[in-house]
């Protein structure tokens, strides 16, 4: 199918790919539907619905039908467009959404049941018997969901993020494009080039009309390389701007290594940027609609530019004998140049009675097309004159013309309407619907060459002009000026069978007008009941046409039915382009405790706390089960003594002569009133009254603060802070900043925990030197130390901190001088035992939906004071019985185990939601009670102790009775911590 003489591609580089298993071959420059198209083959894929045969439309991203899946295994794509995708060697496709082949597909039967598959079927469909949902309902959607299916494995490959600044970003590289960056490059403005095709020149490289005296593509290329040679201006093709934000930001999408035959491997297949411009210039064209007739569907039935595109850019005629259906003049460029490249035009079928050819073309105007024959290519039209005479033509390619879409989307991601303009018949931008953005070309609705290139230039004047730049007027080059001229015409009212809106999700003009008919007339109702323009391509052929069916079928005008909400982003984004860098570590980083190699050389299993490593448990011959490790742990604890690395602790410094002053506000008791050398305990709320963390806060000096948090909320509570002193107190005098890793920190807890210690500091301590809840300077071996008497074990406990270059010396030697008298280091699964049995809690109970009242510290909030969240705490319904309250719970008989996520339950009610009690947060198993010990929330559940409730888990089978008891299960007067 290549036609001598035609196109701008390298017919001196073949390049050899795959296509559903067989070997096909193109030149360099082809994309996978024009060298498939060449080759003869027309069937690319299956609808989603109904698996009806799909060919190519178009020839850029808006395509619908030509979704085809690219790669193996971990590597593989699914609904790439077949438009888009650049042919190199090793590419392997196919076709998609079909079993078990792409030329007969058993679940094109669908089609035959078109009739009980209508929009909205699934409304109706899936809802009764009950008890079908979650057994055959469910499972057979989503077995049936999506259209192509991505593999399920691990992909590896290499994703990047940029950024990028500029004074001006112009969006898309035809005539208006070019013009508009050329003025303002020539203005030495930092200009960057955004083009989604592969080869810059927009409309240029399709049309075979003249720009300045030259070939459309060569005025072009005559321009790029003035503009390559510019330092001011970059090129950028393979970048297609997906979105529009605020600020002048817009995310886009490059496609890097995505047509590169052996890449090497530290290639990113794809670049999302984030580029930040002080002015915009859009100039993205414009997507030629169909025209809705009844199986307007058939692989080849192309979109009329398209087949224009394909034969002067790539050399192929889409077809040997070429039928034509228009409303417009611009559909009959397509006649001329398949005429004069040699190809047969069977038929130009204008709507328009008035129409008149300018050569020797079989026009038939006031005609229509009624019906297509041929299922898995187009072998027939079936024509109906103006007075209803039917005829037929024979024809392997049909192209439509419904008129021209400014591609005007971008425009309208901040929230803008666009108004719409009888003379195109389309919906065009209103100026200023994206601050600083200007929109030039067709995708302003200036549909003819001069026009845009006076566009391009005029808008580039405008925006230099807003940035106090000087702009010479631009000379503009000799260019065709053709008017716009066609006649709106949307649907062929006659003939048999179903006329086509979006051909990839299968939606029909019976299903728009079925879902006015029941009441889902408005557009954003309509789009959802008949998953009109929610495919891949997002409605961009289809949308228009859909509501002017709507309107029709509303009675009301186009402009009145509206537009539904275009949003980012334009083309589809690969997940792992977004989250550039966050595949493994990227993701999730390891973050190492400076004791991390000594706790692994002593064989214990790490586990994940927030993003740090910690040790779970250190086991011993033995012990062959982390339960028995576990035990001695918390025994040694109680019984001798034991070293824990808590350096994951979030430590922020707060500093200035307001730090008082901002800890009474972000905390619900009062700091102001801490002496220097003393700690205390806070509690913090979220702006909504629920607690989000709590810690230990020490009095460094007169103006100086050191706060410790959780493990987990270290960042967020940072986060917090910072925003409470922009937000709430933006003159206070006072600095933050986090020093987490700066120190590492080490308990050390237990009865001889003072004997530990005293062998290793310079100056002894004793009870009196260091009480509970203080803080002083310390040395050892030379080290300036920090020493808090803290605990969150309930023994008599020590946190020592040093700088952390000194952290894993220091933890090495506290472990072996602790394993000399008895104890040892204890991990994770210990601490977390020896905090249940003394009730203190964590995240696990503070987990974002509890208030102070529900874990009994209401008195921490102070009443002499504010404090964010103090307010909102003090709605009505966030204290009182019917709240769940935290409470400790035994089973019953003490040997029977209990799980953390049961449901608690009042004996002799049924264990469902309905007669839900609270729920169970925190369990473990003390050696030191010999007992199953929980910590869970109950309603009322202050008021419950000493009574019985029925704990069940479903999951695990569990069903056990257990007591009430209070959250602190050992040592209530906390005299072994204060010893």
């Amino acid at each position: 199918m290549r036609v001598s003489g035609k196109g701008i591609i390298d017919r001196t580089a073949p390049v050899g790919f795959r296509f559903d298993s067989k070997d096909y071959a193109g030149f360099q420059g082809d994309t996978l539907a024009s060298a498939l198209l060449a080759s003869g083959v027309r069937l690319f894929g299956r609808s989603f619905k109904y698996h009806r045969p799909r060919g190519v439309m178009t020839a850029g991203s808006e395509e619908p039908s030509a979704l085809v899946t690219v790669g193996r295994d971990a590597k593989q794509v699914p609904n790439v467009r077949a438009t888009v995708q650049e042919i190199h060697t090793g590419l392997d496709a196919r076709g998609q959404n079909c079993w078990p082949s792409l030329g007969f597909d058993v679940m094109g039967a669908n089609d035959l049941l078109a009739p009980f598959l209508s929009a909205g079927f699934y409304y109706k469909t899936f809802m009764w018997p009950r008890s079908f949902w979650e057994k055959v309902y469910e499972p057979s959607i989503r077995r049936a969901a999506g259209l192509g299916a991505l593999s399920r494995k691990s992909n590896d490959e290499i994703y990047e993020k940029a950024w990028a600044f500029c004074d001006l970003l112009v969006i898309g590289s035809g005539p208006a494009g070019l013009m508009a960056a050329l003025t303002a490059g020539r203005a030495g403005a930092d200009v960057i080039l955004a083009e989604e095709d592969h080869r810059m020149g927009g409309r240029c490289l399709a049309e075979t009309h003249e720009i300045g005296g030259q070939s459309a593509a060569g005025w072009a290329d005559g321009v790029l390389a003035e503009l390559a040679d510019l330092p001011n201006v970059r090129l950028m093709p393979r970048m297609t701007v997906t979105g529009a934000y605020d600020g002048g930001t817009y995310g886009a999408l490059e496609r890097v290594g995505l047509h590169v035959a052996s890449p090497p491997s530290a290639l990113p297949r794809e670049c999302f940027w984030r580029i930040v411009a002080k002015r915009t210039v859009l100039a993205a064209g414009a997507h030629e609609r169909p025209i809705a007739f009844p199986n307007n569907d058939r692989p080849g039935v192309m979109m009329a530019g398209a087949v224009r595109t394909y034969l002067n850019r790539y050399g192929v005629a889409p077809g040997k004998s070429v039928a034509i259906f228009a409303n417009n003049d611009d559909a009959y460029r397509v006649a001329h140049d398949l005429a004069a490249a040699g190809v047969n035009v069977a038929a130009v079928i204008d709507v328009r009675e008035e129409a008149t050819a300018k050569s020797d073309l079989p026009l038939r105007t006031g005609a229509r097309i009624v019906n297509t024959v041929g299922r898995l290519g187009l072998r027939e039209v079936v024509i109906a004159d103006k007075a209803g005479q039917i005829s037929r033509v024979v024809a392997d390619c049909l192209a439509v013309s419904g008129g021209w879409n400014p591609a005007l989307h971008l425009a309208c991601h901040m929230g803008g309407r666009p108004e719409w303009r009888d003379e195109i018949a389309s919906f065009v931008p209103r100026p200023g619907m994206v601050p600083g953005l200007t929109v030039a070309g067709a995708a302003n609705g200036a549909f003819s060459t001069k026009a845009c290139l006076a566009e391009g230039a005029a808008a580039a004047a405008e925006t230099l002009a807003a940035l106090g730049r000087k702009v010479k007027a631009a000379d503009l080059p000799e260019a065709e000026d053709g008017a716009v001229r066609l006649r709106a015409y949307w649907e062929v009212p006659d003939g048999k069978g179903r006329a086509w809106l979006d051909f990839a999700n299968d939606v029909t003009t019976k299903d728009v007008r079925l879902a006015a008919q029941e009441n889902f007339a408005s557009v954003e109702h309509m789009k959802r009941y008949t998953t009109q323009g929610m495919a891949p391509d997002q409605g961009k052929n289809s949308n228009i046409a859909a509501l002017a069916i709507l309107a029709d079928a509303t009675g009301r005008g186009i402009p009145e039915t509206g537009t539904t909400t275009f949003r980012p982003p334009y083309v589809p984004v690969s997940i792992a382009a977004l989250g550039a860098g966050g595949q493994g570590t990227g993701f999730a980083p390891q973050r190492f405790t400076t004791s991390h190699k000594a706790a692994a050389e002593r064989g214990a299993p790490m586990i994940e706390a927030g993003l740090w490593y910690r040790p779970a448990y250190f086991p011993r011959p033995g012990e062959p089960t982390w339960r028995e490790t576990c035990d001695r742990e918390v025994t040694m604890v109680r019984e001798r003594v034991g070293v824990c690395d808590v350096s994951t602790l979030g430590k922020i410094d707060i500093q200035g002569p307001d730090a008082a002053r901002f800890l009474d506000l972000v905390y619900t008791n009062t700091f102001s009133t801490l002496k220097e050398g003393r700690v205390r305990y806070g509690l913090m709320l979220r702006e909504d009254g629920m607690i989000s963390d709590d810690g230990t806060t020490a009095r460094l000096g007169a103006n100086h603060y050191m706060m410790t948090t959780t493990t987990a909320a270290a960042g967020l509570v940072m986060r917090h802070l910072e925003f409470v002193l922009q937000a709430h107190c933006p003159d206070w005098d006072l600095r933050m900043i986090s020093v987490t890793e700066q120190w590492a920190q080490f308990a050390v807890a237990g009865p001889l925990a003072r004997e530990l210690l005293n062998s290793v500091l310079e100056a002894p301590i004793d009870g009196d030197t260091l009480p509970f809840l203080s803080w002083g300077t310390a040395r050892l071996m030379g080290v300036e130390a920090r020493l808090f008497r803290i605990s969150f074990s309930g023994e008599l406990g020590y946190e020592i901190a040093v700088p952390a270059r000194y952290g894993e010396a220091l933890y090495r030697d506290l472990v072996a001088r602790a394993e000399s008298l008895g104890g040892g280091a204890y991990g994770m699964e210990a601490l977390n035992v020896l905090r249940i049995e003394k009730g203190f809690i964590t995240h696990a109970e503070i987990h974002g939906r509890v208030t102070a009242f529900d874990i009994g510290l209401q008195s921490m909030v102070s009443g002499k004071k504010e404090c964010i969240g103090k307010a909102a705490s003090q709605r009505p319904g966030l204290a009182g019985p019917e709240r769940e309250q935290l409470v400790g719970l035994k089973p019953l008989p003490r040997g029977r185990s209990i799980d953390a996520g049961a449901h608690l339950f009042n004996e002799g009610a049924e264990p469902v939601s309905a007669n839900d009690q609270g729920y169970v947060t925190s369990v473990a198993y003390s050696p030191t009670l010999k007992s199953w010990i929980g910590l869970g929330f109950l309603r009322n559940g202050r008021e419950r102790v000493g009574q019985t409730v029925r704990l069940v888990d479903h999951l695990r089978g569990t069903d056990v009775v257990c007591e009430v008891t209070h959250p602190v299960f050992f040592d209530p007067e906390g005299t072994r911590a204060r010893a």
